[in-house]
């Protein structure tokens, strides 16, 4: 039996097993895992090294409609060449319909936007206008093509919906089988905070920290769990970022509410203190919710060890720092309200968790493949063909070398953005080989494959 590609002598790691074992790759899959192989058209020696599976990011922003003036850094080329350097090989970003727009028209047109991708993709619709016609027709038509995950947000004035509107688009999800994800913040507490702290003078960067309190994020996670319990679907809570909010979580769990959580780098290693740098340099930071203190990073943390989060994603949404369409645009020169939200992190996300959690001893190699891959790909309806190493499985594997130290220099990374939230930061074991579907696309710090990123079909097979 001759193989394509035979990875040997590594240690291999699911989320339920560590072990060594050599694995055969033929047209795309994994066709062996341990035994005997000595056939193959190019055999890697993994000696030393992790061999673990491709890490899938269920939660990035690629070249997504902004607000007049604002343009996103990274176009589906930029953003998914850095998801590779990462050790990711399945990215899921959103798919967002502005008001007055068709939903159908509009995911047409963003599927067309992600041709030439790096990495295999997925997406998720973000409903900001649930009309008759959306809710009716629109939403269910593509959720039975596969599209399975639908966004809604509790923020943002030109995005949120009221619970109505929560309540419709959450019935319209669980009647044709898919998931609702949301953003919880309360809009209302926002405005009225922000409006105080524009009367009293504090407009920086700062501000934008104290204006989302936690109890601001707490209250709307209370309450988007107590909608999706009343219609009985299926919720992902993304980028969960303080302890009140995860005890929310786990009441609700406790009464049997179908939650998965979500957690991000930037509540683990940055804090609301960024935020206060000096020269409008906070303005890097500004994320919603915003990074907290050290306690809620260690509460973070205590939902990370304690199994209570699912999915560990980088919620990349890319701005450029110098630049008049981005972080720096006039009106976010004069008030923190008008600084674009979001931070680059799609290629840092693996080797901070990497690095925080296995190496320091927080998590075990087995959770860490968990957040990254395998419950990304199961709760998004992509498991077993990604998310694991297993027979039959795409041959989306990343090997690992766990000692090699780096320091994070956006000059060494590869999205579009002009910095990085994680500059100077530290890290122990990055991912040196990446391959996607048994082609190598990253070898020796090199993009060695042309793009070929393709849909995932959301159904498991």
């Amino acid at each position: 039996m001759r193989y394509d590609l035979i990875i040997a002598n590594g240690t291999v790691a699911t989320a339920a097993d560590v072990f060594k074992a050599d694995i055969g790759i033929r047209d795309g899959r994994i066709v062996q895992i341990g035994g005997e192989m000595d056939d193959a058209t190019r055999v890697i020696d993994a000696t030393g090294r992790y061999v673990l599976p491709g890490g899938i990011d269920s939660h990035v922003h690629i070249a997504q409609p902004s607000g007049p003036g604002i343009v996103m850094a990274d176009d589906f080329d930029s953003a998914t060449r850095a998801a590779a350097f990462g050790g990711n090989t399945t990215v899921m970003p959103f798919c967002l319909q502005e008001r007055g727009q068709s939903l159908a028209a509009t995911f047409r047109d963003y599927r067309e936007k992600a041709k030439g991708a790096h990495v295999d993709f997925g997406f998720h619709m973000i409903v900001t206008d649930p009309t008759p016609q959306v809710l009716g027709q629109e939403l269910p038509a593509l959720i039975a093509e596969g599209q399975r995950s639908v966004k809604v947000f509790m923020t943002y004035e030109a995005m949120r919906l009221d619970d109505a509107g929560i309540l419709a688009t959450m019935e319209v999800a669980r009647r044709h089988g898919a998931k609702v994800m949301v953003h919880c913040e309360n809009e209302d507490v926002i405005a009225f905070l922000a409006a105080r702290a524009a009367e009293a003078g504090d407009i920086a960067p700062r501000a934008h920290a104290t204006t989302r309190p936690v109890a601001a994020e707490r209250e709307a996670t209370h309450r988007a769990l107590t909608l999706a319990e009343v219609v009985d679907v299926p919720i992902v809570i993304v980028h969960v970022s303080n302890g009140a909010a995860i005890d929310e979580i786990a009441r609700a769990r406790a009464r049997g509410v179908n939650i998965t959580a979500e957690t991000c780098p930037q509540y683990l290693v940055l804090q609301a203190d960024d935020l206060e740098r000096d020269n409008w340099e906070g303005a890097k930071f500004v994320c919603s919710p915003p990074p907290r203190d050290m306690v809620e990073q260690q509460n973070c943390w205590r939902g990370i060890q304690t199994g209570l989060f699912d999915l560990f994603s980088s919620d990349h949404c890319p701005f450029r720092y110098e630049d008049d369409q981005g972080k720096r645009n006039p009106a976010g020169l004069r008030s923190f309200r008008h600084i674009p939200n979001g931070i680059p992190g799609i290629e840092t996300r693996l080797p901070i968790l990497f690095s925080e959690g296995v190496m320091k001893g927080r998590i075990d190699l087995t959770r860490f493949v968990a957040l990254t891959s395998t419950n990304h790909a199961r709760t998004y309806d992509m498991y077993p063909r990604k998310g694991t190493i297993a027979i039959g499985a795409d041959a989306d594997i990343t090997i690992w070398d766990p000692q090699i130290r780096r320091t994070i220099r956006h000059a060494e990374l590869h999205d579009a953005a002009d910095y990085s939230p994680y500059e100077g930061f530290e890290v122990t074991g990055w991912p040196e080989t990446v391959i996607l579907r048994g082609i190598l696309i990253v070898e020796g710090g090199t993009m060695t494959a042309r793009a070929i990123g393709t849909e995932v079909p959301r159904g498991g097979s």
